[in-house]
């Protein structure tokens, strides 16, 4: 008797992916062992990122650990992956449930102490900066690991570089970190305005009261990161 988790893919879910994610290329002289259903390995690899149990931890019902996470890995660099999400984004952009005119930026820092591409110093000790970008509904369109040593003022335009949707945002909130005068200027090239606290040093004042209004709903950011965390842990 087959299980099936209520949480896995519906046949109308498939259906969308389907034509996003490809066949696996076949050996040309036909050896080797068939390849795993794509629609199986894709529902492992959500049930590891929805809980954020390790690989090895894939329940039976799915394909073995091994093969979930080297598909996994194989999408990521061939770019797939981002394909399925900007494609995803698109589509419920059209329904109206994604709206990036208005958008908030923040950045996390998480604690590693082993060495890696993305592991630099701080005060805080060793880690990395989780870097996303909320839309107005405070869904996530960009998430970006770098190294925990540049500020994230350093991080904002590489960031939203990393956006699911091509459109930039008209204003960009953040917190008082993202006060710069470099980094606002930068922006307005774009034609992005940045909306954020002066810092209690700051000699001129730039920020009018109206624009800074919208600085209210920057809780819908650390919402994200609520969720992120609770996701991952």
């Amino acid at each position: 008797m087959t299980i099936t988790n209520v949480r896995d893919l519906s046949d109308r879910q498939w259906r969308t992916l389907d034509e996003l994610i490809p066949e696996p290329p076949r050996r040309k002289d036909g050896r080797g062992r068939p390849w795993k259903d794509r629609r199986a390995v894709v529902n492992g690899v959500l049930w590891v990122l929805r809980t954020g149990a390790p690989w090895s931890d894939v329940p039976d019902r799915y394909p073995s650990c091994q093969t979930c996470h080297r598909r996994f890995q194989q999408w990521v660099r061939s770019g797939v992956m981002r394909g399925v999400l900007e494609a995803l984004a698109l589509e419920l952009k059209v329904r109206g449930g994604l709206d990036v005119k208005e958008a908030f930026i923040d950045g996390s820092f998480a604690p590693a102490k082993k060495r890696g591409s993305k592991i630099g110093k701080t005060r805080r000790g060793k880690g990395t900066k989780i870097m996303a970008v909320a839309d107005r509904h405070g869904l996530q369109v960009a998430v970006c690991v770098e190294s925990a040593t540049p500020h994230e003022v350093k991080l904002a335009t590489s960031t939203l570089v990393q956006m699911l949707v091509p459109e930039a945002p008209e204003n960009l909130i953040g917190d008082n970190a993202y006060d710069s005068d470099k980094l606002d200027a930068e922006l307005r090239q774009y034609g992005i305005e940045l909306i954020a606290p002066h810092r209690s040093n700051r000699r001129n004042w730039t920020q009018g009261l109206r624009r800074m209004r919208r600085y209210r709903r920057r809780w819908k950011i650390e919402r994200l990161f609520a969720w992120l965390k609770t996701s991952a842990g």
